[in-house]
C-alpha cells in the first residue's frame, strides 16, 4: 500500500509521533511500552528516572552498566570477575553470585550470564523505582531497570563511530535505519571492540550485532522483530587483595591470576517478537514472545578465601589460589499478553491494565575446582611469576540443573476521581514452579508456590506543576541456585512503600521521593563463593533527581540518594560461626550517593563546540558480608567532554574520565577479592553522520 499524506498523519497520531507538513517523510514510530498503559509519567505513583541517549554519547559510555552511575539509587555489586552486571537499587539486590536481572523492551533480559551489556542498540534506560513488583512481576522492591532498544523507522539514517583510546582501546559502532518497501522497516546496530585494561593480561573483544524489522500491517496494527547477537571474552579477573586494610597493598593494575587460563568467552543470542494492535484510540493490545540463550566458559584462578588455607595470612606475600573452570548455560521463553485503555463510569476515568504472562526458564551452572592445601598453587603478590603454566586439574565442585516454569495475570486501575486526584489499585497473582538438580550431591528438589501480590497508590496534583503521590507494593519471586549443601534457596518475598512529590516549570523538573522497603531470605556472598540467605533486610532513604536548564544552551542533571539499607534480623554465618547482629549494613551500599552532570553548548570562531562533565561521590561501605569491620573507602570522581561539530555530518570527541587520577575500589566481594576502579582514561572519537 501507498503512504497518503493523511495515512501519514494518522499513522503519526497512532505511535505518538510528530510530523509536519514540509517533512512528513521523517515520520517517527513510536513503539508501546508494557506494563505503562495509557497513564502519563507523571500521573504515576512511582519514581522513574530516564537516562537518555544524549547523555550516554556526551559521556563516551560502551558499558551498560556505567550508564547506571548516572542515577543515584543504583549501587554497584560484585561484578562477577568483570563478566557480568551486577548492582542494588535504594540497597537491594537479588543473588550475590548472579548477574542482575534487568527488562528489554519489557521482558525479561538479565536472567543468565550474558555478559556485560553493550549500549550500541540502546535507546533509552528507565529506572523504575520502588513500588512496581506487583505489576512487573518477579522484580528487586528496590526498583526494576528497563531497557528500551532503538526500533526501525521508515526515513533514512544512519551513523558511524570509530574511537581510540587508553589502554589500546579501539571500538566502531554503526546504526543504519530506514524503509525496505512502504510497509516495512528496518535498523541495524552493532559494535565491534578490542580493547586492553588498565589491569595486566586483561584484554576484552567484544561484537555485538542488534538487526530490527518493523511491519506496518495496517493503519491499527504492526509487528516489530528484534535479534541480538552477542559474543566476547575477556579474562576473569577478581581483581586486587587488601591485607591489614592497606588499600595500597599492591599496585591497582597487578593481576593475581594465571594468564594462561585464556579469555572465559561469552555467547548471547536474542530475540524478540511483539505485535500491537490499536482497537480504537482509547484500547490497545500488545502482544510478544522473547527468547534468550547465554553461555559462559572458561578457566580462572582465583584467591583461596578460606584464611585456613590461605598462605597470605602466614608470610604476607604468597597468595594461594584456587584453579577454577565454569560452564554456565541458560535458556528463556516468556509471553506476554496486555490489553489497556480507559472507559468512564459515573463521571470516574478508569485507565485498566490487564495482562498475563509466563516463562520457562532452564539454568545450567557448573563450577569445577582444584583446591590444594595451604601453599599448593600460589604466586607471590609482590613479585608475580605467569610462566609457571596451565593450572591444575581441577574435579567438579556443583552443577545445578534448575528449570522454572512460572505464569502471572496482573489487573490495574487507575482511577481519576477528580481533575486532580488519581486513585490506583492493582493486584498481581503469580504461580512458579522450580525444579533443581544438583547433580555432584544428589539432591533433588521440587517446589511450587502461588501467591497474590496487591499494589496500591495515589496522586493529587496540587498545581499544574506539583504532583504529590504515594505508593505500596508486595512482591514475589523465585531464587536460582543452591547453597554449599545443594540445598535450594526458595522463594523470595518483599514489601514496598514510597511517598513522594514531582514538579516540573519552565527551567527544572524532577522527582523527590522518601522510600521503606524489606525483604526476606535475602542471598549474600560467603567466603567459599557460595551464596547464602541472611534472612531479612530493610533499606530506607530518601532520592532526589533533577534535570534542568542555566539558559538556553546549558543543561543539568542531579541525583543524590540517602540508602540506610541494613539486615532486620540477628543472623549467624554459618561458614564461619560469625554473628551478624541486626542493624548490620549490606554490602557495597553506600549511604550516600551523588552525580551531577553539565552540558553546554557554545561557538568557538564559528564552530559549533559542546563542552560538559559529571561528578560522582560515593560514601564508604562495607566490603564483606562476613567481616562487618572491612570497609571501602568513599570516593570522587570527575569526568571532562568535548565535542566539535566539525561539519554538518562529521563530528570530533574527546572524553576524559577521572582527571584527577583518583585511586577507588569500584566494589568488593571480600578482602581477597576485590575490584579497583580505573585511572585516568582519554577517548577520541570520531562521528559520521549520513
Amino acid at each position: 500500500m501507498k503512504y497518503t499524506a493523511l495515512s501519514l498523519a494518522v499513522a503519526a497520531i497512532s505511535f505518538g509521533s510528530v510530523a509536519t507538513e514540509s517533512d512528513l517523510e521523517t515520520i517517527t514510530i513510536e513503539h508501546k511500552q508494557a506494563f505503562r498503559g495509557d497513564i502519563p509519567l507523571k500521573e504515576l505513583p512511582q519514581s522513574i528516572t530516564t537516562l537518555d541517549q544524549d547523555l550516554m554519547i556526551d559521556n563516551g559510555i560502551t558499558k551498560f552498566r556505567d550508564a547506571l552511575d548516572f542515577s543515584a539509587s543504583i549501587s554497584r555489586k560484585n561484578n562477577g570477575g568483570a563478566l557480568w552486571d551486577s548492582y542494588s537499587i535504594r540497597g537491594l539486590s537479588g543473588n550475590e553470585n548472579m548477574p542482575s536481572g534487568y527488562l528489554i523492551n519489557g521482558f525479561s533480559g538479565g536472567k543468565g550470564f550474558a555478559g556485560p551489556r553493550d549500549v550500541s542498540n540502546i535507546d533509552y534506560i528507565e529506572v523504575l523505582k520502588g513500588p512496581g513488583s506487583a505489576l512487573y512481576g518477579r522484580s528487586e522492591p528496590g526498583g526494576t531497570i528497563n531497557i528500551i532498544t532503538k526500533k526501525p523507522q521508515f526515513y533514512q539514517q544512519g551513523q558511524l563511530k570509530a574511537e581510540l583510546g587508553s589502554d589500546n582501546h579501539k571500538r566502531v559502532q554503526g546504526d543504519y535505519t530506514g524503509g525496505l518497501t512502504d510497509d516495512i522497516a528496518f535498523r541495524i546496530n552493532g559494535a565491534w571492540q578490542d580493547s586492553d585494561s588498565f589491569r595486566d593480561y586483561v584484554h576484552h573483544d567484544k561484537f555485538v550485532i542488534t538487526p530490527s524489522l518493523y511491519y506496518q500491517i495496517n493503519d491499527e496494527s504492526s509487528l516489530t522483530y528484534e535479534f541480538e547477537y552477542v559474543d566476547q571474552q575477556q579474562m576473569y579477573d577478581r581483581g586486587i587483595v587488601v591485607l591489614n586494610d592497606n588499600f595500597d597493598t599492591v599496585p591497582e593494575d597487578r593481576f593475581l591470576g594465571n594468564p594462561n587460563d585464556g579469555p572465559t568467552k561469552v555467547h548471547s543470542r536474542g530475540h524478540q517478537l511483539s505485535y500491537d494492535y490499536d482497537f480504537s484510540s482509547d484500547w490497545t493490545l500488545l502482544l510478544g514472545a522473547n527468547y534468550r540463550t547465554a553461555t559462559l566458559n572458561g578457566f580462572s584462578s582465583d584467591a583461596e578465601l578460606s584464611p585456613s588455607r590461605q598462605s597470605l595470612f602466614d608470610d604476607g606475600h604468597t597468595l594461594t589460589r584456587q584453579h577454577r573452570y565454569r560452564d554456565y548455560e541458560s535458556e528463556d521463553l516468556s509471553l506476554r499478553f496486555e490489553l489497556s485503555g480507559h472507559f468512564e463510569v459515573a463521571g470516574i476515568t478508569n485507565h485498566i491494565l490487564l495482562g498475563a504472562d509466563a516463562y520457562d526458564y532452564e539454568l545450567r551452572t557448573g563450577l569445577y575446582r582444584y583446591r590444594g592445601g595451604n601453599g599448593t598453587y600460589t604466586i607471590d603478590i609482590y613479585e608475580p611469576n605467569y610462566s609457571t603454566g596451565e593450572g591444575p586439574d581441577v574435579e567438579p565442585l556443583y552443577e545445578n540443573n534448575g528449570k522454572q516454569n512460572a505464569y502471572g495475570i496482573y489487573l490495574q486501575d487507575q482511577l481519576d476521581v477528580t481533575e486532580r486526584f488519581k486513585v490506583m489499585v492493582g493486584l498481581r497473582f503469580d504461580e512458579i514452579e522450580q525444579d533443581i538438580l544438583e547433580t555432584k550431591s544428589g539432591v533433588a528438589s521440587t517446589s511450587k508456590e502461588n501467591r497474590v501480590s496487591p499494589r496500591f497508590g495515589m496522586v493529587y496534583e496540587l498545581n499544574d506543576a506539583i504532583n504529590l503521590y504515594t505508593s505500596y507494593s508486595e512482591g514475589f519471586l523465585p531464587l536460582s541456585g543452591t547453597d554449599a549443601q545443594g540445598e535450594p534457596f526458595g522463594f523470595e518475598e518483599s514489601d514496598s512503600f514510597e511517598i513522594g512529590l514531582k514538579f516540573g516549570f519552565d527551567d527544572i523538573s524532577g522527582t523527590i521521593a522518601l522510600f521503606d522497603a524489606g525483604k526476606g531470605n535475602m542471598l549474600v556472598a560467603d567466603d567459599n563463593g557460595y551464596s547464602r540467605p541472611i534472612g531479612k533486610v530493610s533499606s530506607k532513604g530518601v532520592e532526589v533527581d533533577v534535570t534542568g536548564s542555566l539558559g538556553a544552551n546549558t543543561e543539568y542533571t542531579i541525583s543524590y540518594a540517602y540508602v540506610k539499607a541494613e539486615t532486620a534480623n540477628d543472623v549467624v554465618n554459618v561458614d564461619w560461626l560469625v554473628p551478624i547482629p541486626k542493624g548490620s549494613p549490606l554490602v557495597n551500599v553506600p549511604e550516600n550517593n551523588f552525580s551531577l552532570s553539565l552540558n553546554h553548548d557554545t561557538r568557538v570562531l564559528e564552530q559549533d563546540i559542546k563542552i560538559g562533565g559529571h561528578y560522582q561521590y560515593i560514601s564508604d561501605r562495607l566490603g564483606d558480608p562476613a567481616d562487618l569491620t572491612f570497609r571501602l573507602p568513599s570516593y570522587q570522581l570527575v569526568g571532562l567532554f568535548a565535542k566539535w561539530q566539525v561539519t554538518d555530518r562529521t563530528a570530533v570527541s574527546l572524553n576524559v574520565d577521572n582527571i584527577f587520577d583518583e585511586s577507588y575500589i569500584a566494589s568488593s566481594y571480600n578482602a581477597l577479592w576485590v575490584y579497583p576502579g580505573a585511572p585516568t582514561q582519554f577517548k577520541l572519537g570520531l562521528t559520521y553522520d549520513f
